[in-house]
């Protein structure tokens, strides 16, 4: 459960890094606000990267596993049998 707590949390923080350089970018076209934003979105970038390493490595050791399409594909089909 706190596994997918701070996967949320990370992801609701790269939302708002997100808004963030959206609202500096439209309300203010000044040259600093031009560089708040590309901080907003560099540190939007690097949680993003961050966050994707994190659920490659707790997919890979199991801690989480995957649901959906993806996992229906890569699971091991029954076969008939012949009677």
């Amino acid at each position: 459960m706190f596994i997918k707590t701070l996967v949320i949390i990370a992801f609701l923080a790269i939302l708002a890094s997100l808004g963030s350089a959206l609202f500096h970018l439209v309300k203010h076209k000044d040259q600093a606000n031009s560089q708040k934003t590309l901080k907003a979105l560099t540190f939007r970038i690097g949680l993003s990267v961050v966050l994707f390493i994190l659920v490659v490595i707790l997919t890979a050791t199991g801690v989480i596993e995957p649901t959906g399409i993806g996992s229906r594909i890569h699971a091991p089909q029954s076969t008939p049998s012949n009677n």
